[in-house]
């Protein structure tokens, strides 16, 4: 099994240096960000917000993480391939069980090995924590960098919920919510970096003691110095909402997008969803004149509702002069995505044929349970009883079959090439994240109903240098075609990463060349350890059978309401329209007369007049006199 220390002995050959961080994750009280509402958030080593890692190209990095929560908790370094270890992706029910409250586990990344630099992020990807603030920024430098520019800043951008993750996902999930409304955040943030510390607030300022240290929203600001040229690292932190970024009196030009160094393009306004990050580059102006505004408005339209009390837009500010006044130039006159198929990779990567396709359509319906779940292919994805990772590995020749890890998993072999065409049939907008690999954007269609070429236009095949990126937004009705390799043995999720839509199901699990898996098998024993100290099984299929196709007990569902006319369904109405019809005969049958004859209606009249006349008034209690 591999400790820290062995891998450390493997990668010696081309280890530069190491690095080492200590995160307690815990819980830390009354932080106040926005200045709204003090609540308690999940930070590291009784701080928040978590510390920014600054990292090189040619480290190795081994986050020590104790759990001090009282529930399970995982760390993934968003973006990072972790080449042939997904055990350390920090998935909780796909590569990990979790870390146990009181328990620890050494992340181990080897940056150095994976080929990797640029705009990262670390975040929990257990129980919505992330939601509740274990989210930090993660930078990794090369030796040299692609583009020129005299010094870096990191800005962080996120939504902000007043009330705890766990509270929010009740009403969230619920039968009084069966239209399936997110949670509005109650405001929005944005704040710095640099060299792996947190920019503080501007001077003068009263900022909340718990985050005193870190200038948020209006109290953070930018030192620029006239004619140099900044690269700002943008990253999008959010559960929820998407930001559009822009900086008033200052041009901006494109040169990262998810840890792909592009060549320049200019751009007016960023638009960045959930989990992506943009580098941009930005030329100070000569005067010192006035001091500019930045920026950083939520996008509304992905709301259901925009409540009164929520400003959507925040602005922070780039200081040339401290004496000078802000100028602020307000909205622009629109809002635009960014085209990022258009984006060109400076290091150049053809397009390779493929050999597999899987299509994956996005749906959100009111289920059988009366709550509102998403489903891929009409399916809502369940965490596996057993964590894929150890299915991989412990099922021997069973282990290249589909079935053995339920319904929402692809088996794929070793090197395969296979496109991921995904289409949105929601009516907002999604960001999806595949683990453990970039995607080439090789297509986008607009309307992916449409027999319109212009609308939905037909793979181009052999495409010279298409953009590569971890996390990519596909609009309502849109659909994009992703080029993936499976390069990278192991269990890796595929999913949308607004947080919400991960909780209901939006999700699915690449099974990647698992017979490969098992030569390169080794899994740690702590991994082993603490699913057992929760009661997890670790081995077998994904309902803990030794066995390709017996799920019995897997987890499953919400299903989606079966609409329409069932057999018994059909039987009761059946009988519902043979009595009414019945009913009706007989009431034509009597108003007709029936069978009856003339003599015998008038007999029957008589008759009944006879005996009313001996009953006598008031009921026969007094007789009629002779």
């Amino acid at each position: 099994m591999w400790t820290p220390l062995t891998l450390l002995a493997a990668a010696a050959p081309v280890l530069a240096g190491v690095q080492e961080v200590w995160w307690n994750i815990s819980y830390v009280e009354d932080a106040n960000p926005d200045g709204l509402f003090p609540r308690r958030v999940v930070g590291i080593n009784g701080t928040w917000p978590p510390p920014p890692l600054d990292v090189n190209s040619t480290d190795m990095l081994i986050v020590h993480a104790t759990n001090s929560l009282d529930e399970p908790s995982t760390l993934h370094h968003h973006g990072m391939f972790f080449n042939s270890t997904s055990w350390m992706d920090g998935a909780m029910g796909v590569s990990q069980c979790g870390i146990p409250p009181g328990a620890s586990f050494d992340y181990v990344i080897p940056v150095n090995t994976s080929g990797q630099w640029g705009t990262y992020w670390v975040h929990s990807h257990a129980k919505g924590q992330y939601v509740d603030g274990l989210r930090a920024p993660l930078v990794i430098h090369p030796p040299q960098e692609k583009h020129h520019y005299d010094e870096e800043f990191t800005v962080v951008l996120g939504d902000w919920y007043h009330d705890q993750h766990a509270d929010l996902l009740k009403q969230f999930i619920s039968i009084a919510n069966p239209g399936g409304a997110e949670p509005v955040p109650d405001s929005a943030l944005i704040y710095f970096a640099q060299n792996a510390t947190y920019l503080g607030p501007i001077a003068g300022t009263s900022p909340d003691s718990v985050t005193a240290a870190v200038g948020f929203n209006e109290n953070a600001t930018l030192p620029f110095q006239p004619g140099k040229t900044y690269r700002l690292r943008i990253i999008n932190t959010s559960a929820f909402a998407a930001f559009f970024f822009w900086i008033d009196g200052h041009e901006m030009r494109i040169i990262e997008a998810d840890g792909t160094d592009v060549e320049e393009s200019p751009i007016d306004l960023i638009s960045v969803t959930v989990a992506q990050r943009y580098s941009v580059l930005v030329t100070a102006r000569n005067d010192t004149s006035s001091n500019w505004a930045i920026h950083a408005n939520m996008d509304t339209d992905m709301f259901d509702t925009v409540p009164d009390a929520l400003n959507p837009n925040v602005t922070s500010s780039i200081t040339y002069n401290t004496s000078a006044s802000i100028t602020d130039l307000g909205f622009v006159d629109e809002y635009h995505d960014v085209d990022d198929i258009s984006l060109v990779p400076i290091d150049v990567e053809p397009m390779p044929p493929a050999t597999k396709t899987i299509e994956l359509e996005v749906m959100f319906d009111t289920m059988d349970d009366g709550t509102n779940h998403a489903m891929f292919n009409m399916i809502t994805y369940n965490s596996p009883s057993v964590i894929p990772v150890l299915s991989q590995v412990t099922l021997g020749e069973n282990a290249t079959s589909q079935q053995a890890y339920g319904p929402y998993s692809f088996v794929l072999d070793h090197l395969e090439v296979f496109d991921i065409v995904l289409k949105n049939g929601d009516a907002g907008k999604h960001p999806f994240h595949l683990h453990g690999h970039k995607m080439q954007i090789v297509g986008r269609a607009e309307d992916y109903t449409s027999d319109d070429p212009s609308l939905n236009p037909p793979l181009v095949e052999g495409q010279a240098n298409p953009m590569r990126r971890d996390t990519i937004q596909v609009p309502s009705m849109n659909s994009v075609t992703l080029r993936v390799i499976a390069d990278n043995p192991g269990a890796w999720l595929f999913h949308c990463h607004i947080e919400w839509h991960l909780e209901v199901g939006l999700a699915v699990q690449f099974i990647e060349a698992p017979l490969q898996a098992q030569e390169r098998n080794h899994i740690p024993q702590v991994i082993y350890d603490q699913c057992q100290a929760q009661g997890i099984p670790t081995s077998g299929n994904a309902a803990g059978h030794a066995s390709a196709t017996d799920l019995t007990g897997l987890p499953a569902g919400p299903f989606p309401q079966i609409l329409g006319w069932r057999p018994k369904g059909i039987g009761a109405m059946t009988g519902c329209v043979l009595t009414a019809t019945i009913g009706m005969l007989t009431v034509t049958w009597y108003a007709l007369g029936g069978h009856i004859s003339e003599e015998e209606i008038e007999r029957e009249v008589r008759e009944q007049q006879e005996a009313k006349a001996k009953r006598g008034r008031f009921f026969g209690l007094f007789k009629q006199k002779a």
